[in-house]
């Protein structure tokens, strides 16, 4: 049995290893808020030694809900991770020099906990930071809490949230995979015999799909009493008249009328030029969110919106037919009340 690694394994752990340099250097993960009173948003972005961005805006904010201020001096994190980056820096260096396939195999083993540790540490400092509150804070909203997302978006009050990797997490992640394709091509060159390989690549084309479904970004379930409107602020009463805009970062904003959207769109609040889809509330039914493009609308006559829309939609022309007649009500399509 040969346990010696490839010469390509060997390439591309020095490609990673030159990779990981840079970590050092680039952000590696960011924090973005948006929000009416900042249009053009706020940001926090972490590197391996500490935080930037506008620190001393989100501190003052924070302050009045009771949350903690950020200082990289309370963060042990900031003086470990340097070392720990110059540690898997050397530690690919050293298993390529090496060729040997037990100490790839260690190496993935100790990125992987590293991986899942850093993620671990990340979600509990949100957690503590968005729920231990000052209870004297000048602001308190009983039972709400600020966790920001652990990766993706999520409304905080009147704030949206979005947290994803930058280019430093990135370059991790692709050192992470680079690492696996080694280990995937020893696995191969070694084939114990046909059978186990298939496995392995069942198991393989199982992770990676449900990492794609993971990250896919799509509608979120409204919550009657809960959310906010993100254009006139109002708590949901009905959703049924509701609908939502996602963008191609994730970002949810969620509307409790027709007619919020299409100020939400025309004023320019926010930059939603990276639009991916908008969606109705079928009015009938279980009021599931459904595209614009898939949806029948009504117009006009006995409907009365909460923001005094006045349109509604269906998934089903059947049901429109319905209430068309109820309502007294006209179809029209999305291009018609958006002129």
């Amino acid at each position: 049995m040969n346990k010696k690694l490839s010469n390509t394994s060997r390439l591309l752990l020095l490609i990673a290893c030159a990779a990981l340099i840079f970590v050092l250097f680039t952000p590696i993960w960011r924090i973005e808020l948006s929000a009416p009173q900042y249009p053009e948003g706020l940001s926090l972005t972490i590197y391996a030694n500490g935080l930037k961005g506008n620190i001393d805006i989100i501190n003052g904010l924070n302050h009045y809900i009771g949350m903690k201020t950020l200082h990289n001096e309370d963060f042990v994190e900031f003086t470990m991770l340097p070392y720990i980056i110059i540690f898997f820096v050397l530690a690919f260096a050293f298993v390529a020099i090496l060729k040997r396939k037990t100490w790839l195999n260690i190496l993935l083993g100790l990125f992987v906990i590293f991986g899942i540790g850093a993620m671990v540490d990340f979600w509990q400092w949100e957690y503590n930071y968005g729920h231990n509150l000052n209870p004297n804070a000048a602001i308190i909203v009983p039972g709400m809490a600020y966790q920001p997302p652990l990766i993706g978006y999520k409304q905080l009050l009147n704030f949206g949230a979005y947290s994803i990797p930058a280019t430093g997490g990135w370059i991790f992640i692709s050192t992470g995979i680079l690492l696996l394709v080694c280990v995937i091509i020893e696995w191969k060159s070694y084939r114990v015999n046909k059978k186990h390989f298939a496995a392995t690549k069942a198991v393989l084309v199982t992770i990676s799909l449900f990492v794609l479904l993971g990250c896919q970004s799509g509608p979120q379930a409204i919550k009657s009493g809960k959310d906010n409107c993100s254009f006139c602020k109002m708590t949901f009463t009905d959703p049924k008249y509701g609908a939502e805009l996602v963008t191609q970062k994730g970002k949810v904003y969620k509307f409790d009328d027709i007619h919020c959207i299409q100020s939400f769109l025309t004023s320019k609040i926010a930059d939603v030029t990276g639009a991916n889809d908008i969606y109705l509330v079928d009015f009938a039914g279980s009021h599931s969110l459904v595209k614009v493009s898939e949806c029948f609308l009504l117009q006009g006559g006995e409907i009365r919106g909460p923001m005094d829309g006045n349109v509604i939609a269906f998934k089903e022309t059947d049901s429109l037919k319905i209430m068309a007649v109820k309502m007294k009500a006209v179809p029209v399509s999305w291009e018609q009340i958006n002129k």
